[in-house]
């Protein structure tokens, strides 16, 4: 879409001066479809997936929280804590359930009434919004009471009140209201940002594109702030204090309250390029003047709304990043029990011992035999024996471990201190270790008594403790770096993509117009009516081929756009998994951790320059063509242009008219100033429309693909870092 839209600007209104979206311009229909393929169908597909993945977060984490709340409380039975888990697994679901009749009833509020300025349009939409979120308000109180308040009472047994759970719905929802709002005051040329940017453009091109980066920078700080806000008010509210995955599920269902009207922000967000595309067909099919400036107008607030579902897309992104990171460390701790389990399964039959013992596996990782206790997934040579894994974590034996780990070697057996039947039920176990080692050529046995965590109750400050995840970490570090790496190496790749396609689509555009021209020389126009494009006839035949030929700059984006993305596609999908095989669990941590805090502020800051950068261009084109004379001429004309400009215009007006160009614009559609906004908005448009959302999904396949690949990670990451030295 932006390699036809940047074509389409640039060729067709700067170089050729033809009117936006006019049919002369062969680029015009790619550009139109492309605002449905890329701002209707592919921000749609991206908000869903933000919608869904802080859905599916939320819900695991419900069911993490609530087994650890539940953990060690007598009065909970078996059966109680599972009703818990579905309790807090089924908030989240419920919530979405009621956002999508809340987001119904909110879009049926949208009103407004003939000739409506753009701020009461921009009310207009907003006054739906705000239905659907008081609503969802509403819901956050009673969807918890409803749930929670059934069942044994495990909730009130577990020390969970419903209301923190409300409260952590609301910092989400409220967050994302403020992005929303920030977002608006940013975007829409009703204030002071792009009033600023467009005012930049009677000195160029340059300074509008200086202070739109500038004006893009700024405005990430208020929604940077949101976030954290909400962070930190979700998780202390639901518990996190107390018990960390509690904190966690707030954070998630934080998340879900703020996508929780995705209905309606979705609508708002397709509204934009709809109002585009009306405007396209207004002036292809030749209405009058009037039509194309009204829907210039709900063009300029679509072009708000659009930014302010990017900003809920990242956002909720945002809120999600903690527990994805959460899920991570989980899938790690699921994968490192599997692993060690199933080497204590392995080797029992080489073992057979006759008592608990611990098998060393390499990399202070265990496999736990325990010869004599039931084991439903007992299939090894030793019957009747319960298998396990454990690892060494404890702090306080880190320095007398040190010593321990490099005596020993893969396959040692070590007993334990605890009996059989008490290991299945403990969080630890001990290890008895006696080593001889050669001190000066004599002999002296060493003891050892090594408290190990079992692989099936390791929590999160077990695992980070194991694999180093702290910022002293050189792995960590390291991860943090590439995450950097990471945003800006795929913004590059994404915005050259898009100079690359809208290259070869302005060559075309060119190839075009010059056969148009033959063809207009063979009909006998003059080249003064050629140089003149609203001349022009909309189509001509010429060598057998109709011009504009619309399909050519349809495929040109389409096959540029599929071939462009391959090697973005790669590098998200690759390094998540090179990352763990070099850098290990902590390596892979800093780089979710790196690429979510600066993918996430770029982001906004990318969506943001963009949709004012646009909305700079509306506000010059929403002034018409004002000529020299005009302006010169008509008091109310130059009352209309901003004051602080009155006096520049009337100097270059003038100057135009002494040199006999007073027909020439000197302010609004077709000026300097115009053409300034323009190049502004084309550099705008890869920012708010590709690279700018696409982080978004950057920073959940980053996430995801580690997930996947976390077993991997486990397995086989130990052995990389000690083939390097790093380990």
């Amino acid at each position: 879409t932006k390699a036809a839209d940047v074509g389409a600007d640039l060729v067709g209104k700067v170089e050729a001066g033809i009117p936006e979206d006019d049919a002369r311009n062969p680029a015009t229909i790619a550009d139109n479809v492309g605002d449905n393929v890329g701002d209707v169908a592919g921000m749609g597909a991206d908000l869903y997936e933000s919608y869904y993945s802080s859905i599916i977060a939320a819900i695991a984490l419900g069911v993490s929280a609530a087994f650890s709340a539940a953990l060690g409380v007598s009065a909970i039975s078996d059966d109680g804590r599972f009703t818990l888990a579905l309790q807090m697994a089924t908030i989240p679901l419920a919530l979405a359930g009621v956002g999508i009749f809340a987001s119904i009833v909110g879009i049926f509020t949208v009103r407004t009434k003939e000739n409506a300025s753009f701020h009461q349009l921009l009310k207009s939409l907003e006054s739906g919004v705000i239905v659907a979120s008081v609503l969802i308000a509403a819901a956050a109180f009673a969807v918890p009471w409803l749930l929670l308040r059934g069942g044994d009472g495990a909730a009130a047994l577990a020390g969970i009140s419903w209301w923190r759970f409300s409260l952590a719905i609301i910092a989400g929802l409220v967050a994302g209201i403020v992005i929303a709002r920030w977002t608006e005051y940013c975007t829409s040329y009703e204030y002071r940002p792009t009033r600023s940017i467009a005012r930049q453009a009677v000195t160029g091109p340059a300074t509008v594109i200086i202070t739109g980066i500038a004006e893009g920078m700024k405005s990430t700080w208020a929604c940077l702030i949101a976030v954290v806000v909400a962070i930190l008010v979700a998780f202390g509210v639901a518990g996190g204090n107390d018990n960390f995955l509690l904190g966690l599920y707030g954070v998630g269902i934080a998340a879900v309250g703020m996508l929780a009207t995705l209905g309606i922000t979705l609508a708002t967000d397709a509204y934009g390029p709809i109002a585009d595309n009306a405007g396209g067909n207004a002036e292809m099919s030749g209405q009058p003047p009037h039509v194309r400036e009204r829907t210039d107008l709900l063009d300029s607030i679509g072009n708000t709304t659009a930014a302010t579902g990017k900003g809920f897309a990242i956002g909720s992104a945002a809120l999600t990043a903690l527990a994805l990171l959460a899920a991570y460390v989980q899938v790690v701790q699921h994968h490192l029990d599997k692993q060690t389990t199933k080497y204590a399964m392995e080797v029992a039959a080489e073992v057979a011992p006759e008592g608990p013992v611990a098998v060393y596996e390499g990399h202070r990782r265990f496999g736990v035999i325990v010869p004599g206790v039931d084991n439903p997934l007992t299939t090894n040579a030793v019957e009747d024996a319960y298998y396990t894994g454990a690892i060494q974590v404890s702090p306080e034996d880190y320095l007398n471990a040190e010593h321990f780990f490099g005596s020993i070697s893969k396959g040692d057996v070590f007993p334990l201190a605890e009996p059989a039947e008490a290991i299945p039920t403990s969080r630890a176990v001990t290890l008895l270790g006696e080593l001889t080692h050669d001190h000066g050529g004599v002999a002296e046995t060493h003891e050892y008594n090594l408290r190990l965590i079992t692989t099936s109750s390791l929590n999160i400050n077990d695992l980070l403790f194991f694999y180093d995840v702290t910022l002293t970490s050189p792995l960590l570090l390291s991860g943090l770096f590439i995450g950097v790496l990471l945003t800006f190496l795929f913004c590059a790749m994404t915005m050259d993509a898009v100079g690359r396609a809208a290259n070869t689509m302005m060559q075309e555009c060119r190839r075009q117009f010059a056969k148009m021209r033959e063809a207009f020389r063979a009909g006998g126009m003059s080249e003064a009516q050629i140089a003149d494009p609203e001349a022009w006839p909309k189509q001509i035949t010429h060598e057998g081929v109709e011009y504009p030929d619309y399909a050519q700059c349809v495929s040109i984006a389409t096959k540029g756009a599929l071939r462009e993305m391959v090697a973005p596609s790669l590098l998200v999908v690759a390094v998540p998994v090179v990352t763990g095989l070099l850098l290990g669990i902590s390596g892979v941590l800093g780089m979710l951790a790196g690429g979510l805090v600066t993918g996430f502020a770029v982001a906004v800051f990318m969506a943001n320059a963009g949709g004012a950068w646009d909305n700079a261009k509306k506000l010059l084109e929403s002034y018409g063509r004002i000529s020299a004379d005009k302006f010169l001429d008509d008091p109310e004309t130059r009352r209309k242009v901003p004051e602080d400009l009155v006096d520049v215009l009337t100097a270059r007006a003038t100057e135009l008219r002494a040199a006999g160009h007073g027909d020439a614009y000197v302010y609004g559609k077709g000026s300097e100033d115009h053409k300034a906004t323009v190049v502004g908005d084309t550099v705008g448009d890869p920012f708010k429309d590709t690279s700018g959302p696409s982080l978004n999904i950057l920073i959940k396949l980053l996430s995801s693909v580690a997930v996947v690949a976390a077993g991997v990670t486990v397995k086989f990451s130990p052995h990389v870092l000690s083939f390097l030295g790093l380990n």
